[in-house]
């Protein structure tokens, strides 16, 4: 691991600690959007990772999901910028049914190259640098190193899919792939997280991804592992475009099944 990404998970784990001390009581729910819905975690959380990000790495711009976007300044020209991603799978903390985690990202040029998640209620903790290997560290254990993501046949692979988001694209997708077994998990990041451990072989989402906040820290643990985080069409994710929207969806896996992927729904996508 490097300083960066230790800081990072420090960071973290304390965002988690607030984000706990909502969920251990009643809350209210408001919404941002059409089923986009928002708490006094989200915010809470957002407060601390930003207020300790900008102690930690002053001038470094911020992109987060509970902050007004001209807090985004200049990040489209900066050569680091954080994605953050207070609490990914809000739904699911609204369903306490405890598929959620907390998200921080860091993209050096034009990838992400760091990134940590944690899921506040196991404590379970995701972590990777790119040319550094990435690791799982349960709440109180030591540090596992995860081993590269391996390749294996479509029909052997398992799929996560997502939870709340269910539509026809996704029953054809799979439908195409034909995979082994499809799972169904409520964070993007949990998904990803459930590839880098090895309990999952990819993460796919058809149609839409969230937007760079919910893939940034995923991306990097699974580039980390030697993966792959495109989206559907195989095209590498644009952290530096005007719009932060995931809109073509995502694919992660290792290079070989990536590849398998990209190929099935080539048809379905056009």
């Amino acid at each position: 691991m490097t300083p960066v990404l230790e800081e990072m998970m420090e960071i973290a784990a304390d965002a988690a600690k607030e984000i706990m001390l909502v969920y251990g009581r009643p809350f209210s729910v408001e919404f941002k959007g059409p089923d986009d819905p928002v708490t006094e975690a989200d915010h809470r959380a957002n407060d601390l990772i930003c207020r300790r990000l900008r102690t930690a790495f002053p001038g470094v711009p911020i992109v987060s999901e509970e902050s007004p976007p001209e807090d985004w300044t200049h990040y489209r020209e900066a050569e680091q910028v954080f994605f953050v991603d207070p609490l990914d799978g809000t739904r699911e903390f609204v369903a306490r049914n405890g598929d959620f985690v907390v998200m921080i990202g860091l993209v050096e040029g034009d990838r992400p190259t760091q990134g940590v998640l944690h899921a506040p209620v196991t404590g379970t903790v995701w972590a990777g640098a790119f040319g550094r290997g990435a690791i799982r560290k349960e709440q109180h254990g030591k540090p596992q190193t995860l081993r590269p993501l391996m390749d294996r046949p479509l029909d052997q692979a398992r799929v996560l899919i997502s939870r709340s988001r269910q539509s026809p694209l996704n029953t054809e997708a799979i439908s195409l792939l034909e995979p082994n077994e499809v799972l169904t998990v409520g964070s993007a990041g949990l998904k990803a997280a459930a590839v880098a451990d090895g309990r999952a072989d990819i993460y796919l989402a058809p149609q839409s991804a969230g937007s760079r906040w919910d893939s940034c820290a995923p991306e990097a643990i699974i580039r980390a592992l030697g993966g792959l985080f495109t989206d559907v069409q195989g095209n590498l994710l644009d952290y530096r475009a005007a719009r932060v929207e995931n809109d073509r969806g995502a694919v992660a896996a290792s290079p070989g099944l990536h590849e398998q992927v990209i190929v099935r729904l080539s048809d379905l996508l056009r």
